[in-house]
């Protein structure tokens, strides 16, 4: 059988974590199985619909790894990929149903509908359509439309069946009709198509053989398997995942933090651990590895393995998966992918030397969590004119030692003739401690606050090669100035 999944997502102006999930599940089932992703966007909503929404969705996938083998922007046999384009083929499908016997009109109005929800749940049964409209005569229904009443379409629901397919991920399902809340509507008043009837004619007629996604969706499944049936369709095969919840065991929401992906993109999350990471939201590859290429993923992907229960969305599993990502990542791109976050907090770059910032990168990625606080972490490299926090400015002027030790460390690195090495340093250092008999926090807190404006921070050997001799100089004068001034 020839292996075709589909992800088919509303243009809504973002991507979800749940989408995003769903859809690289689809892309490694596919890739596993040398089968093909057909991407499919479900625009029915013209309000809500915009170019703009839909190239979120395209680079929101292309930024997590995901190539589709058909869609919107590529073409495909199976085509047109949009929903809002294929209207008349949802026609054509609604006219066959007619004259079936499948469906009929119903007037009902809203205020009719709520009123009979009301009288069901107040008598205690579910609520569900009674077929009021089901058997209207032809003389009632002109009357009806006389009063200006736009029917919408229902399906007519069989009275007495249970509905049974074999979930890949959960199992054997059966559900009675009575559940499905009655005779339920296949076109709205304004004459467009709801989902439960345009996505079995576009996965039938794309030839989509296998349908993944989330398990809120099975309630959806057993009325598509009667609209399958009543075309007569092959059913494809069904899997559902698990939900996704946070860590309190609720439904992941906007309270739990970001959701999209294009929040997570932007906080500085690197794609490849981020994709790594949405992989194990409901699945784990049988050796126990976590750490997995997209490659890696593709072959060790099954189906089978997929686990029922809901998944976990730990913020503290993605921290640590992106560090790790970060630390081995290629310097010249990691770079690359800082850089917009330190243009972002105000730094000049253009001013730096590339394979200097590269270093400054190199050193410093092992602090980030996210790329987002590069600027924090760099901010000691590339800031020389800044402001000596108050409590360091307090700890170098409580003690008259520390103040000499600022002025004398900055007089030997003036008067040195030669670049200011690390090793350099450790023997100015040194040499200041033996002069004014000062050791421990008393000489080499100063000398970092004189540096860098704080108390704590990167090994100062570490800064110092990076910074070298004006640098230095210019830094200490700058923190000079303010303690001065401060004392007097």
């Amino acid at each position: 059988m020839s292996i075709r999944v589909r992800f088919a997502p509303s243009p809504t102006g973002f991507m979800h974590v749940g989408n995003a999930r769903t859809a690289l599940f689809n892309y490694l089932f596919a890739k596993h199985n040398d089968g093909k992703l057909i991407l499919r966007i479900e625009d029915t909503d013209l309000e809500r619909h915009s170019e703009e929404a839909v190239n979120v969705i395209y680079e929101a996938l292309k930024w997590m790894g995901i190539s589709w083998d058909e869609g919107p922007d590529i073409g495909g046999d199976y085509g047109p990929y949009r929903q809002s384009e294929r209207l008349d083929i949802y026609k054509r499908y609604i006219e066959e149903l007619k004259s079936k016997g499948l469906v009929y009109e119903c007037f009902c109005t809203p205020e009719e509908l709520d009123a009979m929800r009301k009288e069901q749940l107040e008598r205690g049964e579910p609520p569900r359509y009674t077929g009021k409209c089901r058997n209207l005569t032809e003389e009632e229904k002109e009357r009806l439309k006389a009063e200006g009443r736009k029917p919408v379409l229902r399906f007519k629901v069989p009275e007495d069946r249970v509905i049974k397919f074999k979930d890949l991920i959960k199992g054997e399902i059966e559900i009675h009709s009575r559940q499905l809340g009655g005779d339920f509507v296949l076109v709205r008043s304004n004459g467009m198509p709801v989902y439960n009837f345009v996505v079995v004619i576009d996965d039938a007629l794309m030839k989509i053989s296998h349908v993944i996604r989330g398990e809120d969706h099975i309630s959806n499944t057993p009325k598509q398997i009667l609209l399958y049936e009543a075309l007569g369709f092959s059913i494809p095969q069904f899997a559902h995942l698990p939900m996704i919840l946070g860590t309190d065991r609720s439904k992941l929401s906007k309270r739990h933090g970001s959701t999209s992906v294009k929040e997570f993109r932007d906080k500085g999350y690197l794609s490849e651990s981020f994709t790594n990471f949405l992989a194990l939201l409901g699945w784990y590859p049988k050796d126990g590895k976590e750490i997995l290429s997209m490659e890696e993923l593709i072959e060790r992907f099954d189906i089978k393995d997929v686990n029922s229960a809901p998944a976990v969305f730990d913020t503290t599993k993605l921290n640590w998966m992106n560090q790790v990502y970060i630390r081995d990542y290629p310097i010249n791109k990691l770079t690359d992918f800082i850089i917009p976050y330190l243009e972002k907090a105000g730094f000049e770059i253009s001013k730096f030397d590339r394979s200097w910032l590269e270093k400054v990168v190199e050193v410093t990625r092992d602090y980030l969590t996210v790329l987002s606080e590069a600027p924090i972490y760099m901010e000691t490299f590339l800031k020389d004119d800044f402001e000596i926090e108050e409590e360091a400015k307090k700890f170098v002027l409580e003690n008259e030692v520390r103040l000499k030790v600022v002025e004398t460390f900055y007089a030997k690195v003036e008067n040195l003739d030669e670049e200011l090495s690390s090793e350099k340093f450790k023997q100015i250092v040194k040499e200041v401690g033996k002069e004014l008999k000062a050791k421990g926090k008393n000489l080499f807190m100063p000398v970092r606050i004189a540096l860098t404006g704080k108390m704590k921070g990167v090994e100062l050997d570490i800064l110092i090669s990076l910074l070298g001799k004006e640098r230095a100089l210019k830094r200490i004068k700058n923190s000079l100035s303010q303690l001065v001034n401060k004392s007097n």
